[in-house]
């Protein structure tokens, strides 16, 4: 079995580490800053049971939203509302305005990465070199 990580830890070419490693309590976990990530951004916000983060867009870089404990609520500038709990999923492109606000008992926790200028395909190699096929390929 592997090391329990908690703590950051930075190897030749990778790093580990835990959300509540990062900090604690309410706030930004600047997950992008404490392991090393340069291709996009990434952080956790952890907020505080009805606490309202507000509304906010970006220039650039469309998000992606992974609920990972408690329940949020997220509107749009459409004037649409969603609730998601924990697994839940939302995309949002840059200049859409989107308000987020914990909806649930306890402190939510969400993970959000964002970047801009597309997705690089399917670049998996195996440690020989071979390119990773799917299930059922040949």
């Amino acid at each position: 079995m592997g090391e329990a990580v908690r703590e950051t830890v930075n190897g030749d070419g990778y790093a580990v580490g835990s959300i509540d490693g990062i900090g604690e309590g309410p706030g930004f976990r600047k997950v992008r800053r404490e392991l090393g990530v340069t291709a996009f951004g990434v952080n956790v916000i952890v907020i505080p049971e009805g606490y309202d983060a507000g509304t906010h867009y970006h220039e650039e870089q469309e998000e992606l939203y992974l609920v990972l404990r408690g329940t949020i609520e997220i509107e749009f500038d459409d004037g649409r509302s969603f609730t998601l709990d924990e697994g839940g999923l939302a995309r949002v492109d840059p200049h859409t305005q989107r308000h987020i606000r914990n909806a649930g008992s306890g402190e939510a926790a969400y993970f959000i990465v964002g970047g801009k200028d597309g997705y690089v395909g399917r670049d998996g190699r195996t440690a020989d070199g071979d390119k990773i096929r799917r299930a059922g390929q040949s």
